[in-house]
């Protein structure tokens, strides 16, 4: 690190001599004293070019011209060369210059015992040295480093000339040091502010440094500097971290800027005082947010004891290959809002069932057969020998699409009471602002990855206090992908500001991915039966129905619409056989249009279309199309639903927006958090 610059970073080096080289005592001083010995080499070696050019200059004129003239250039070429470092450093450099160039050129020409020369060598060389050594120690150990040296320029230029650095640690490409401001003039935020200044003095990118306050004084604290972006190389996917492990263990999504692992943990842990946590996965389009998304996900379905809901508009373009290994998959639409319904009901079913079996909290021992007294849900203190209740992880790709279509608090409740009975929401959106999703909902997502984004858009996605210790996710932008800060709960906070990156997902990366979703379909925990109670009574056949993927797309028989090309070359090949419309047979294609028809300019709008029935008709109608979605899997429906429906019985939108109320009021229907959508309740339930 001080071959970077040699008037800066040096300050934190406590060790320039590198480290011990053996165990004598030795090995020790001339350890110890091998950083000190470059001044005395430099005298002694001036001591003997005087000595050898006596021998060829003696008496020279021409020499004698020549080596004055070359010991005032030095002298002045020490002065310019300096001007960049610190007016102390470049003052003792150019003294030091001249003093020994001067002594050489009197030992060439007279030689070096000749009048006072020898003394001035014997005496002023070791003072000369002595100084430079005293400068080293002075920079390395004294009491206010940035009083001194090269130290006190830098800092004077970052407005910290009164800051000391005290205690440093040295790591490979880490460099930590505790660095303290003046009594009651500064605090830590004033070295925050200047975090960018000092990079720039440094000559690293801002990304480098980070500051860390200390809880317990307003002018402590610790400074960490990087000085090589070792997130360079490009790390791909080869495999999860601990196939066949529990949830409760750490994710590995990647590594931090110092090769360390980069980890995450959902479920908490009441022995580490850890909170279970909620995910944010926000990053601007192109921050490698796909990746890091899939780095996640592949760290959750390799685990046995954890089940994962899934919403992606997206069409699964990224999930397809893990499919497999997912309890359940929607696409958006009408499934994402059954999906939602089904987990405002099973959370209370299984905070229920933690809580009757002694669980505070979700831990690992709740996916297994409850077979310890100490878990019972008897009262009798035996063991009950119930299922075991596997995690759960509901996650929203793509969450602005369905937060515009089920507003902006659709994951409040969740939000705030899903922790507690074993449920992770994960949500990943580009521009987590808080006219995308609720304030209560945004302080819920205690775990955050902060890809690259927009500079203006960094406070959305990271707390204040880790921007002030220098995390810049703006600096990215999408130059950077896969770039990220996390943080989370169990992870240091001085790790908060410090950049990772998580693992690249490329076309090798999908036959990974198959292997582990078959691997997951056959050896993951399987859904416990209170979840699946609880969503099947809430939304019925739009989760006791729901299709089960593969890589290839659902399996044959589902009732998902397929997309299907058609490769014609003439148009007339949509006239015939299968590609007919029933309704257009015996049309002549080339046939002249009619003329105008009686009616033809009767308004389109303005009129009450359909009529309204009554009664049991009526009731007996609603149920008919209410069965129909039910057992289509669409257990959440509004008026804009029946359109098709309304028109095929000739019934008017007015008189379904009615009827839909009485529903609600006889309990076939119940609001949803979205005003104008109601749930089916499944007719068992309803009756």
């Amino acid at each position: 690190m001080a071959g970077r610059k040699n008037t800066t970073i040096d300050v934190l080096d406590p060790d320039p001599g590198g480290g011990s080289t053996g165990g004598t005592i030795t090995a020790y001083l001339l350890h110890r004293a091998k950083p000190h010995l470059p001044p005395w080499l430099g005298v002694a070696g001036t001591g003997l070019a005087g000595a050898l050019g006596n021998l060829r200059w003696a008496d020279s004129a021409a020499a004698g011209a020549g080596l004055t003239l070359a010991s005032v250039a030095l002298t002045g070429a020490t002065w310019w060369i300096g001007r960049n470092t610190t007016q102390q450093r470049r003052l003792h450099s150019a003294i030091t210059v001249a003093a020994g160039s001067a002594w050489l050129t009197g030992a060439c020409l007279a030689g070096p015992t000749a009048g006072p020369l020898d003394d001035l060598f014997l005496m002023g060389g070791p003072v000369v040295a002595l100084s430079w050594n005293v400068r080293m120690v002075m920079r390395r150990n004294g009491d206010d480093p940035a009083s001194g040296g090269g130290d006190k320029g830098l800092l004077e230029k970052v407005g910290l000339a009164r800051a000391a650095i005290r205690a440093t640690k040295v790591e490979p490409n880490r460099v930590t040091a505790q660095i303290s401001v003046e009594r009651g003039e500064q605090t830590n935020d004033d070295v925050s502010k200047v975090l960018p200044r000092l990079a720039s003095a440094l000559d690293l990118p801002t990304t480098a440094l980070r500051f860390q306050p200390d809880p317990d004084s307003a002018r402590r604290g610790e400074l960490v500097i990087v000085p090589e972006d070792m997130l360079g190389e490009v790390v791909e996917y080869d495999g999860p971290s601990n196939l066949g492990g529990s949830i409760a263990e750490p994710l590995v999504i990647g590594r931090y800027d110092d090769g360390s692992p980069l980890v995450l943990w959902l479920p908490g842990d009441p022995e580490l005082e850890r909170n279970a946590s909620h995910v944010l996965v926000a990053g601007g389009t192109g921050s490698g947010k796909g990746d890091a998304a899939l780095n996640v996900m592949t760290e959750i379905v390799s685990r046995t004891d954890v089940n994962v809901w899934l919403s992606d508009p997206k069409s699964f373009q990224d999930f397809r290959p893990l499919l497999p290994a997912l309890d359940w998959a929607e696409e958006g639409g009408a499934g994402t809002e059954a999906m939602v319904e089904a987990l405002q009901a099973v959370i209370p079913a299984r905070t229920r069932w933690l809580g009757a079996h002694r669980y505070r909290q979700w831990l690992p021992a709740a996916a297994q057969r409850q077979t310890d007294p100490a878990h019972s849900c008897r009262t009798d203190g035996t063991a009950c020998g119930c299922e075991g209740m596997a995690f759960l992880v509901a996650w929203f790709e793509e969450a602005a699409n369905t937060l515009r279509a089920l507003g902006d608090d659709a994951f409040t409740g969740i939000a705030q009471e899903a922790r507690s009975a074993g449920v992770s929401l994960v949500v990943s959106l580009q521009r987590p602002s808080y006219d995308q999703m609720s304030t209560s909902t945004r302080a819920s997502l205690s775990s955050v990855i902060a890809l690259g984004c927009d500079p203006r858009d960094e406070g959305f996605s990271l707390p204040e206090r880790v921007l002030d210790a220098g995390a810049h996710p703006g600096a990215w932008g999408n130059r950077r992908p896969g770039y990220c800060y996390v943080v989370a709960p169990g992870i240091p906070e001085d790790r908060h500001a410090a950049p990772g990156r998580t693992r690249r997902f490329t076309t090798r990366s999908i036959d990974v991915m198959e292997e582990l979703a078959d691997w997951a379909a056959a050896h993951g925990a399987p859904v416990d039966p209170v979840t699946v109670k609880a969503a099947q009574a809430t939304v019925g056949n739009a989760y006791t129905h729901r299709t089960r993927h593969t890589p290839d797309g659902p399996p044959a028989g589902s009732t998902v619409p397929q997309l299907q090309l058609v490769e014609t070359e003439e148009d007339e090949e949509m006239t015939e056989g299968m590609w007919l419309d029933a309704e257009d047979d015996g049309i002549d294609p080339d046939a002249d249009l009619p003329g105008d028809e009686p009616g033809d300019d009767a308004p389109l709008f303005g009129q009450d279309k359909g009529r309204k029935p009554k009664g049991k008709e009526a009731r007996a109608l609603l149920d008919q199309a209410l069965v129909a979605f039910e057992e289509a899997g669409q257990m959440v429906v509004g008026p804009k639903d029946f359109s098709e429906w309304c028109e095929a019985n000739n019934l008017s939108r007015p008189w379904v927006s009615g009827a839909l109320r009485e529903a609600a009021l006889e309990g076939r229907l119940e609001p949803t958090s979205q005003t104008g959508r109601w749930r089916i309740v499944p007719v068992l339930a309803a009756a």
